[in-house]
């Protein structure tokens, strides 16, 4: 499994220290952990060096895992957001050659899929550090029902993006790293960014763009229900709806809570304002309450210098991520 780098970086226990920009690998094994979780089976590895010799491999397998990865460190930036080593390809024939084919992605940030419609499933790993082995394990053998939530967008493509090309520093221009490990000053150079609000999911829902997978998606090895919405009203609102587990495992549901501004405000189309994790056994449901801290529902006023809220309807929408807000209801506020 590998660390991502700088202060992301984890050295491995008993090694030597290495650089902050070092590739760091640690010595934990996927396929240890896999071949505990299934002593009666037969696994095989390869390394993926020449696709097609995975891909044979993955023919006369009944599941194949991938396992890809994109190192990052701070200190320098992505070319793109494609995984590096011909991994696309290595992925794509080995689908080809097994439909059941999964793909554990060890990356710290989004990533394209051209593949994506020809795997059974994908398990973001991020950088999982010396135990990840046995995490993702635990996962792909459902022994953990997964309840994470993406923290960002995965876009469809790069041309989705707000910022499609890198802005190169002048000739001479050091990071901040090198500044402090030299103490020289680097030449400035300006760069503009135009976004304004429209940041993050906010971006894709300001230019009415898909995404791959929206902010706050994840998938659980059991189906959740929402009901029965309403909202209460006051300084600080609070957001009741009736959460209800109609699958067969026992997993934990991260709700969340969006709110769309009267339009006089000039924000984005909607904005994260709560969330909450809740734990349920098959079939079981809950009422959950959801407290709004006002200052979520407010814009900074330029003229006044500080924050208000502007009178209008509030459209509080209730999910499972940001594209999939399943209940609706509206406010109106003073």
């Amino acid at each position: 499994m590998i660390s991502g780098g700088g202060s992301a970086q984890v050295d491995p226990p008993g090694s030597a220290a290495f650089q902050w920009n070092h590739q760091v690998w640690f010595p934990t094994s996927p396929m240890k952990a896999i071949m505990s979780k299934a002593p009666a089976a037969r696994v095989v590895f390869d390394s993926g060096e020449k696709p097609a010799s995975a891909a044979a491999l993955a023919k006369q397998s009944d599941i194949a895992i991938v396992f890809a990865y994109q190192w990052m460190s701070e200190g320098s930036d992505l070319q793109n957001l494609s995984l590096p080593d011909n991994q696309d390809a290595l992925i794509a024939q080995v689908a080809a050659a097994n439909p059941h084919t999964i793909v554990v992605l060890e990356t710290g940030t989004a990533v394209l899929m051209p593949w994506i419609s020809k795997v059974d499933g994908v398990v973001e790993a991020w950088y999982s550090g010396t135990k990840g082995a046995d995490a993702v394990a635990a996962v792909l053998f459902g022994e953990v029902n997964p309840s994470g939530k993406l923290p960002i967008t995965f876009p469809r493509s790069e041309a989705d993006l707000p910022r499609r090309q890198i802005a190169t520093p002048p000739a001479g221009a050091q990071g901040a790293g090198a500044v402090m490990r030299t103490a020289v000053t680097p030449p400035s150079f300006s760069i503009s960014y135009d976004e304004g609000l429209e940041v993050g999911y906010k971006w894709y829902d300001a230019e009415h763009k898909g995404s791959l997978f929206p902010f706050g998606f994840g998938l659980s090895y059991t189906e959740f229900r929402y009901s029965d919405l309403r909202v209460e009203r006051g300084r600080n609102p609070s957001v009741v709806f009736t959460l209800t587990n109609a699958g067969t495992r026992s997993g934990q549901e991260v709700a969340q809570v969006y709110v769309c501004l009267p339009s006089i405000a000039g924000e984005p189309p909607k904005r994260l304002v709560a969330w909450a994790k809740v734990n349920l056994d098959p079939g079981q449901h809950r009422e959950v309450t959801v407290n709004i801290d006002s200052k979520y529902l407010e814009i900074f006023d330029v003229a006044q210098h500080g924050w208000k809220m502007v009178p209008g309807t509030y459209t509080f929408r209730v999910g499972g991520s940001s594209a999939d807000l399943r209940l609706t209801e509206k406010v109106e506020f003073d």
